[in-house]
């Protein structure tokens, strides 16, 4: 079933595996050309080769985003993380066997063609970069080498979603330099099969999608969960049959229960049969993304890595401590088989109830270590002054969660305001929505989602408003943006 070795192997092989493949990557590659992890093994007495075990990663410092730009904030230095090789560094610090491949390629087959070779490994073509909240967005650069990755990951990703390679797919994550679009692309190549990546809303928008839809009857697609489901519940009210779906893999965000529930629903009542809703998992900073493997649709499988390609640690986000295996934590990503820009214990400020597991996945088998697939954004927890008294923490995650489960509610925006728009004054918590067609008696409604909020969360929203589809549609820009963000902090900043 699953061409690669590396989802069969015992945790034991794995990570002895990993370490070796960890001790001379950082021998071979990290230590020799990478300007920012040779000044910081400099810096804190750091030797590669001492590297020789996973518990030999805590000994180097952690990388946050903040690492990627100056003291002063005004610049970015992407430059810093990017492999920079020359003869001189390769000739100096390349083990015997790739410095003797290098000399046997230039007297086989001339120095052009040697000089090509390295070029592919080493040189930067392409590249994605970063979104979210920052105005900044950071570039991570691809070279070759990491094209293949991206090659060798969506051949992956096919294999757990257990895809067929004659089935055709629908790729509706929007068109821009980022990797969820990206790594679909190179799904489609890798595993030679038909995907027709129409770019999202922006560029044919919702009507287009649909049309494509029709005409060419995927069996799946892959988008962000607001814009698949804008999408379908659309094809929905306009009448549409679509039928062919089985599988839909989402990415970009977390996907509880409660939101798979709604999508089986609008594909049932499109003529459509049992359908498989699977989460994936990705960052710009690895270069890559994951799935889960097909499970019900009140179960997630987890997400199943490439151990081959990156280490993925648990720390306490206070204290930095590496966690053991099951614990819930902030996740740290080390890549270990990248060229262009590359981190080593990156800090994704994602944290994940129940961790990392190595135990085999009990869906599908596959031994390779599994991510937790409650996983949420530490950015999400934010401080409001519900008193004059004190701060309260608000996962902001978990809110969202709580109202995807309601099957009455459509679309829906949460704001973080001051009441009366003075900034001296306590915070206040708005909900926008749109109802479903036969919600019933909206009050009622109201009230069941403040006392479901109060029960979970003991916070309350000040103030609940309903509005048009229209009207969330215009203030949820689901045509336009990348990635809906349903909670808005609208507080002044000071």
């Amino acid at each position: 079933m699953y061409r690669s070795s590396i989802f069969r192997k015992s945790k034991k092989d794995l990570q002895e595996f990993q370490a070796r493949k960890l001790n001379r990557f950082l021998q071979t590659i990290i230590y020799p050309f990478h300007p920012y992890y040779k000044k910081l093994f400099d810096a804190h007495g750091i030797k590669p080769r001492h590297i020789r075990s996973l518990k030999d990663l805590s000994l180097i410092p952690l990388t946050t985003k903040e690492d990627f730009f100056t003291k002063d904030k005004k610049e970015i230095r992407s430059i810093d993380f990017t492999l920079q090789p020359t003869p001189e560094l390769i000739k100096a610090h390349w083990p015997i066997d790739k410095k003797v491949a290098l000399l046997l390629r230039e007297k086989f087959k001339g120095r052009r063609y040697a000089t090509r070779k390295m070029q592919s490994e080493f040189k930067p073509i392409f590249l994605t970069a970063t979104t979210g909240t920052t105005n900044d967005p950071v570039s991570f650069l691809y070279t070759r080498y990491d094209i293949n990755n991206l090659l060798k990951t969506g051949q992956r990703i096919i294999e757990v979603a257990q895809v067929g390679e004659e089935e055709k797919g629908l790729n509706m994550f929007p068109y821009a330099p980022h990797l969820a679009f990206w790594q679909t692309y190179y799904t489609g190549i890798s595993a030679n099969m038909f995907i027709w990546s129409t770019g999202g809303g922006k560029t044919i928008g919702t009507k287009g999608n649909i049309d494509v839809m029709k005409n060419l009857k995927p069996s799946w697609l892959i988008g962000t969960p607001s814009y698949t489901y804008h999408v379908l519940k659309n094809a929905k009210e306009s009448g549409e049959r679509i039928s062919s779906i089985r599988k839909i893999l989402l990415g970009a965000a977390r996907v509880p229960p409660g939101f798979k529930r709604k999508l089986s629903k609008i594909l049932e009542r499109m003529g459509g049969g049992k359908v498989q809703i699977i989460g994936t998992y990705g960052f710009t900073e690895s270069k890559m993304a994951w799935c889960e493997c097909p499970t019900d649709i009140d179960i997630s499988s987890g997400y199943h890595t490439y151990p081959d390609l990156g280490i993925f640690e648990v720390i306490d986000p206070d204290t930095e401590e590496v966690l053991p295996e099951g614990s819930d934590g902030e996740l740290v990503y080390t890549c270990l088989d990248a060229r262009g820009t590359c981190v080593i214990r990156y800090r994704t400020r994602d944290f994940v109830e129940g961790g990392i597991s190595y135990d085999p996945c009990p869906y599908c088998g596959i031994t390779a270590p599994r991510i937790s697939s409650s996983i949420s954004r530490r950015t999400s927890i934010k401080s409001m002054k519900i008193s004059k008294v004190k701060g309260t923490l608000i996962n902001f995650d978990n809110l969202e969660l709580l109202l995807q489960d309601f099957e009455d509610i459509d679309e829906y925006l949460v704001e973080i305001r001051k009441k009366d728009d003075d900034p001296f004054e306590v915070d206040v918590l708005h909900l926008f929505f749109n109802p479903m067609v036969n919600a019933g008696d909206l009050n009622q409604l109201k009230s069941k989602i403040n006392e479901s909020l109060m029960a979970r969360m003991e916070i309350s929203f000040n103030v609940i408003e309903i509005l048009s589809q229209s009207e969330m549609y215009q203030k949820l820009e689901l045509e336009e943006v990348i990635k809906v963000k349903r909670v808005r902090d609208e507080r002044p900043q000071s």
